[in-house]
């Protein structure tokens, strides 16, 4: 399963990977690919996780989620 995150206030790479890692250390999470051109994070499951703690994961890190869908 694949979940598209459109994520608000990335600036720069650091950014990127501040975003990467707070998703990827997220248990069910097995790949997270964070594009700044796109203000979206593609993230792999292997398992459910809730849109709630992937929002999360993110807010905690410093940004914002305007949406997340099914990919």
């Amino acid at each position: 399963m694949k979940k598209l995150i459109h994520v608000e206030g990335m600036g720069c790479q650091n950014c990127v990977k501040h975003v990467t890692e707070a998703l990827e250390n997220l248990d069910g999470v097995t790949k997270a690919e964070v594009s700044l051109e796109k203000n979206s994070a593609l993230v792999t499951l292997s398992k459910d996780v809730t849109d709630e703690i992937l929002k999360s994961a993110i807010d905690e890190a410093g940004y914002d989620v305007s949406k997340i869908e099914a990919a």
